[in-house]
């Protein structure tokens, strides 16, 4: 590859990383915030050696008239400006419906804290899951909580999922929590909602038999957050 053309890859690649991590949001559709800073430093290596290689080239074939790359070099831009002027969607219902849901992360010996009186109650839907099949006070039974996420569509079993995708490092770990809703038409896919409801009564609560699912009361369409990747409480 002649050296114009590396150089040019550099700078651009650095010039993208850093459009997407300094001065938009998008990095996170791919990465997790903390992973920020990293970008932002790749990003300026990367432009810096690109333009201390393209001052090399220069200094050196100013004088010696050096021939322009082949054309077949250039199609290495395609990928690279396919990053710097179009950035991919964010993983959604498609992913979700091919995921297995994670799995709760507590215990059977663990105490719950007692539940607030707040209603309806903001839960996420890692905190509901966990109610549901671990907490033997069964405190969840009759309240009417409230949950934000993204519609998947459920397949057989009736109802639609209110799904969160969950990642450690970056898109490609992405793990989902799904809860079931029943008792609301489902909306589109990808759609984001903040869905008002309570506990569908399927099984025996606080066990592993106990239906994670919702009968919904209210369903409001909101905007994806910022920050989709993470298993928050409801939006205002």
């Amino acid at each position: 590859m002649r050296r114009p053309v590396q150089a040019a890859l550099l700078v651009l690649s650095g010039l993208a990383l850093l459009r997407g991590s300094l001065f938009t949001d998008l990095y996170l559709r791919y990465v997790k915030a903390g992973m920020r800073p990293l970008l932002i430093a790749s990003g300026a290596v990367l432009l810096a050696l690109g333009l201390a290689e393209a001052w090399s080239w220069y200094r050196r074939t100013r004088h010696a008239g050096d021939h322009l790359p082949p054309r077949t070099a250039w199609l290495l831009f395609l990928p690279v400006l396919s990053l710097a002027l179009w950035a991919p969607p964010a993983l959604g219902a498609y992913t979700a419906a091919r995921e297995t849901p994670k799995s709760t992360t507590t215990t059977q010996s663990q105490d719950f804290d007692p539940l607030p009186p707040t209603s309806p109650l903001p839960l996420t839907l890692g905190d509901f899951t966990d109610r549901v099949r671990e907490d033997h006070t069964k405190a969840i039974r009759t309240r009417t909580v409230q949950m934000t996420g993204f519609a998947t569509p459920a397949g057989q079993g009736g109802g639609w999922y209110l799904t969160r995708l969950i990642i450690n490092c970056c898109a490609a770990d992405a793990q989902s929590v799904k809860v079931r809703v029943y008792s609301t038409p489902s909306p589109k896919p990808d759609t984001w909602v903040t869905v008002t409801g309570t506990w569908h009564p399927h099984g025996t609560l606080g066990t592993a038999s106990a239906e994670v699912a919702l009968d919904a009361h209210s369903l409001k369409k909101i905007h994806r957050p910022t920050n989709g990747y993470t298993d928050a409480l409801p939006l205002g």
